[in-house]
Parts: structure tokens; C-alpha cells; sequence
């Protein structure tokens, strides 16, 4: 590659059309032809026009590329002539550029600013280790939030199971706080007799209190009696008998 056709110009980059059309491996005049193409089409931006001697000595025109906007532009042109040669564009550009770095680093502006590049990866490589810090930390408080939120799901299904289990024990008739006679002769092994239940119904005669009716297999329908009738008549603690005794009954 003819390295006269590379200019650098200040602190800007530059490409010519004519390396553009090297690179590409085609003609000047048909690359020039695209980039006024795309210019009129708004594609890219007019880029400046330079004269230069060919080499006849005559005087030519080639088109500039410089700066970010120029590197943008001239990407367009090649991805329009030859899309195959972008990467090799992209390369070029890239040593381009470091070796205007090279150059800029022998000036106390250059190293004034290596110094500043390196401050600058510095604050945002500690502001990119808080953001991670930040997001490590707020990952563990959720998990910890989301464990708790299930631990008290289930400890709330486990007590909605207990109390459901406890009220279906009710309505058999042996519960903890009513209890069907025959519930209370298989759990405390002892027998009252066919009439054992009349005590019982005087005592919540007595004391004003209704016996709930539920569901026995053999006899049908019959007195769940309460806590304080089977204490005070039987001297049974309900509490005690099915709190100890309850899963098997």
C-alpha cells in the first residue's frame, strides 16, 4: 500500500478515496463516483476534496476521510463497493490510529493524556466493581426476602392444615373440645354404658349449653358433648386425652 496516500492532520485520522480504492483492490474514479453517490443520497456527509499529483506529476482530486465521522463514512463507502473488505477497512483505521498514539505519547500533551486515560479506566473500573457489589448484595437480600416469604408460606400452611385437621377431628366428635361418647370410650378405654350420655345432656341442660350433633357411622347422627360437661361429669380432660392420643383415635 502506497503509504504517501496516508495523512494525519492535527489530531485527526485520516483516509484518502485513493486508499479506500487500493484497499478495495478498485478504481479511484468509481470510488468517488460512490461516495458522491451516497453524499447526494445523504447517506454519509460530503467529505472534503484535496488536490494531490499522480504519478505522472499531474494534478488530481481525492476525497478525505478524517475523525470519527470520516471513519463511520468511509465503513458506509466500503460495505457499498466490497462488503467483504469492512474487517480490513476496520483494521486499517485501527492502525491508524495507534500509530498516531505513538506519536502524540513523545509530547508532554500525549503523556498528559495517557495519564488521563488511565485515571479514567480507574474510576470506572471502581464504579463497575460497586454496580457488581451492589447487585451481588441486592441478589442476596432478595434471596434471603424470598426465603423468608416461603418459610412463612409454609409455616402458614402447615398451621391452615393443623387447624383444618383439628376442626375435622371436631366434627368426627373427638376433638379437644367436644367429643362423641364412643370417641371417648376407644381413646380412654372405658365403657359408660347405654345411658352414659344422659349425665352429660342433664349437665348442658343444667348449664344452658347446646351439644352440636355430628356424623357417627354406626348410629348416624349423634351428641359431640363439650370439654366441660366430660369434666365435670366424668372427671375427663379432653385436652389431654386427644392431645395425647388424638392420631390414633
Amino acid at each position: 500500500m502506497n503509504n504517501s496516500i496516508i495523512n494525519q492532520r492535527g489530531d485527526s485520522v485520516t483516509m484518502s478515496s485513493r486508499e479506500i480504492a487500493e484497499l478495495v483492490e478498485s478504481r479511484h474514479d468509481s470510488v468517488k463516483r460512490t461516495i458522491e453517490r451516497l453524499a447526494e443520497r445523504k447517506v454519509i456527509g460530503s467529505p472534503p476534496m484535496v488536490e494531490y499529483l499522480d504519478g505522472l506529476g499531474r494534478p488530481a482530486t481525492e476525497y478525505l476521510f478524517s475523525g470519527e465521522k470520516g471513519k463511520r463514512d468511509s465503513l458506509v463507502v466500503v460495505a457499498q463497493l466490497s462488503p467483504e473488505f469492512t474487517g480490513a477497512l476496520v483494521d486499517r483505521w485501527q492502525k491508524l490510529e495507534a500509530q498516531q498514539a505513538d506519536v502524540s505519547l513523545d509530547t508532554d500533551e500525549g503523556k498528559l493524556l495517557v495519564i488521563q486515560g488511565l485515571a479514567t479506566k480507574q474510576l470506572a473500573l471502581i464504579a463497575e466493581n460497586k454496580r457488581v457489589t451492589q447487585q451481588r448484595d441486592y441478589a442476596i437480600e432478595t434471596k434471603a426476602e424470598i426465603g423468608s416469604r416461603r418459610e412463612a408460606t409454609a409455616m402458614a400452611t402447615a398451621s391452615a392444615a393443623v387447624r383444618q385437621a383439628n376442626q375435622l377431628k371436631e366434627e368426627l366428635g373427638r376433638g379437644l373440645r367436644q367429643a362423641t361418647v364412643a370417641a371417648v370410650e376407644k381413646i380412654a378405654k372405658r365403657k359408660f354404658g347405654k345411658q352414659g350420655f344422659r349425665p352429660l345432656k342433664n349437665w348442658c341442660a343444667e348449664n344452658g349449653i347446646q351439644a352440636p350433633k355430628v356424623h357417627d357411622p354406626r348410629y348416624g347422627w349423634v351428641r359431640s358433648w363439650p370439654a366441660a360437661a366430660w369434666a365435670a361429669v366424668y372427671h375427663i380432660d379432653l385436652a389431654e386425652l386427644f392431645g395425647a392420643y388424638g392420631e390414633q383415635a
